[in-house]
């Protein structure tokens, strides 16, 4: 039986893979979370991994940056990535911290 080809060329079981790994990176850190196994620095490290893992295998399973792409664009791929993650973990802290500054203060 034929592959399913999804949009651009790219078969269903490489989304498949890419789905199950970000489902176990995201799982992972919860379950590290939820059961405590780990002390509190070994549980940031292994969960700051698994994201940076994560966001690997979204960059190579959904938005196809591999080894037949232009340098260009996956520098331009990359640096915006890390512009988001920028955005998202400041604006995360300074609402934390904005939030516990008026609860304390």
């Amino acid at each position: 039986m034929k592959r399913a080809k999804a949009a651009g060329g790219r078969t269903l079981g490489s989304y498949l893979t890419g789905y199950v790994l970000a489902l176990v990176l995201t799982a992972v850190p919860f379950g590290i979370a939820a059961t405590g196994a780990l002390s509190m620095q070994s549980a940031l490290i292994a969960i700051g991994a698994s994201a940076i893992v994560q966001v690997l295998v979204h960059l190579r399973y959904f938005l196809h940056l591999g080894l037949r792409s232009t340098p260009q664009e996956r520098l331009l791929a990359i640096a915006f990535t890390a512009v988001l993650i920028l955005i998202m973990i400041g604006g995360s802290l300074w609402i934390m911290l904005n939030l516990y500054y008026r609860m304390w203060a």
